[in-house]
């Protein structure tokens, strides 16, 4: 793009972000309070019973189609972004997929029964497809090739991410469980729909944002497909160059950190699932006389975030100052992994209070057990999944750069499919064999890497201080 482009933008201004960012930042807010607000309340609307407001699956049957639907939303970007390449333009493309996540959530909320809950899912997945992949390029479409804002901005950006995050679950929990909840004598009315239609309304909020102050403040940015614009450059995209020694290497540490990662994700995305369950049966949610609802635990890990993201940041450039320098990726993923484990270590303590079955449970567990695994996940999170995609962007092979971010993506939705397999096992391992296997793998699999750590540095051809 014309340098005369970005100054109408007003990114002329070194000292400053465009206003294009913030418009950005507002659009993937809501875009995010949308699909955490309505994967809050997913499980349990899939489990409690039609005279309740849900649609009476059993917990295996709902785990299984929670892992689905979460894995699912991480493939499609991979064809999103490529008919938003082709085809259709990144602006487009997010408009596109924002009305399919706002009509997906307004299905959920329309009616109650499984068809509508099929079609409501698959719209929120195509949607998350064409939206995901396009708004987060978007960011960096508005500062100049190696402008050194870019960092910043993205930043900005995240935070957008994790305050939608957290105010979601909150907000349409709420709704759900306490605004619209009917305590009938022998049952409760839980109002999940008016749940979903908030998570909807927060949708169209962002697209209407979006859409009315996009021409003034993105101005062109992203409306051609990257291919039109490959057309008029000049540029041979024909031209096919074997891949060298260190090329290969570096891509085969990061298949090499890919499946290490998957099963990280498979043990950290319990948080929508397994995690909700035994929160709702199991840990004592009063405080002060006020019954927490089970929805709003999933606001603790973006708050975690929010509050420890800037500790985690300040220890790396702490430890980068130091003679040996940072630690190396390896060693910050293989420590990530660990704390995942660990986070399910204080959760078997709750269980052996608890025990599995909740008609036979005589005591509830403390809140602090749940918060103290999340603050775990959280942590571990802040160490292997800003250290994984800095390392795809910093050592991918240019021809495969964004092959391999699909891949690294697509990986999480792995995660999620095997993830909800696992945990649909539930009723038959029960909560303790379930949380000692994954936390168990998880920290046998942190030392692993870590033990790798060396090897795999030298393979990716980076000082070990980078990361």
């Amino acid at each position: 793009m014309a340098m005369d482009s970005f100054d109408h933008l007003g990114s002329n201004n070194k000292a400053k972000h465009p206003p294009g960012l913030y418009l950005l930042f507002f659009t993937e807010m809501w875009e995010r309070f949308s699909f955490y607000g309505m994967r809050a309340m997913l499980v349990l609307y899939l489990t409690a019973q039609y005279i309740s407001g849900g649609l009476g699956y059993s917990e295996s049957a709902a785990i299984s189609i929670y892992g689905f639907f979460v894995g699912a939303c991480y493939f499609t970007p991979l064809l999103g972004g490529y008919l938003s390449d082709r085809y259709l333009g990144r602006r487009r493309s997010i408009t596109i997929g924002g009305l399919c996540i706002a009509l997906g959530n307004l299905s959920l909320f329309a009616v109650q029964n499984d068809l509508f809950m099929a079609i409501g899912l698959a719209l929120i997945i195509i949607g998350n497809g064409f939206f995901k992949p396009n708004v987060s390029t978007l960011v960096g479409d508005l500062y100049p090739k190696h402008d050194k804002r870019v960092d910043s901005a993205y930043t900005i950006f995240y935070m957008g991410i994790n305050i939608g995050s957290f105010l979601a679950p909150l907000v349409c929990g709420f709704l759900a469980e306490q605004w619209f909840k009917v305590d009938m004598v022998d049952f409760i009315i839980y109002g999940y729909k008016y749940g979903f239609l908030a998570a909807g309304i927060g949708m169209i909020i962002g697209q209407l944002l979006y859409n009315v102050l996009g021409p003034r403040y993105l101005g062109d940015i992203g409306k051609a497909p990257v291919n039109h614009k490959a057309k008029h450059s000049g540029s041979s995209v024909k031209e096919k160059v074997p891949m060298t020694g260190k090329e290969k290497r570096q891509t085969a540490v990061i298949l090499i950190i890919t499946c290490f990662v998957i099963f990280f994700w498979a043990g950290f995305e319990q948080a929508g699932s397994l995690l909700t369950l035994y929160t709702q049966q199991f840990i004592d949610k009063s405080i002060f006389g006020f019954e927490i609802p089970v929805s709003w635990f999933q606001s603790v890990n973006p708050l975690f975030i929010i509050l420890f993201a800037p500790v985690i940041s300040y220890l790396w450039m702490t430890l980068s100052k130091r003679k040996r320098g940072d630690l190396s990726f390896a060693t910050k993923m293989g420590l990530g992994m660990v704390l995942l484990g660990a986070g399910y270590m204080v959760l078997l303590i709750a269980v052996n209070q608890t025990g599995s079955d909740p008609a036979q449970a005589t005591r509830q567990a403390s809140i602090l057990f749940i918060l103290g695994t999340y603050f775990f996940h959280t942590i571990g999170e802040l160490f292997l999944s800003p250290v994984g995609l800095a390392l795809v962007n910093k050592i991918s092979p240019a021809k495969l750069t964004s092959l391999l971010m699909g891949v690294w993506l697509a990986s999480t939705g792995v995660a999620n499919i095997i993830g909800g397999q696992f945990a649909s096992k539930i009723n038959a391992l029960g909560y303790f064999n379930t949380f000692a296997v994954i936390g168990a793998l998880s920290i046998l699999l942190g030392l692993i890497l870590l033990l790798l750590s060396k090897k795999l540095t030298n393979m990716a051809a980076i000082e070990a201080d980078t990361f």
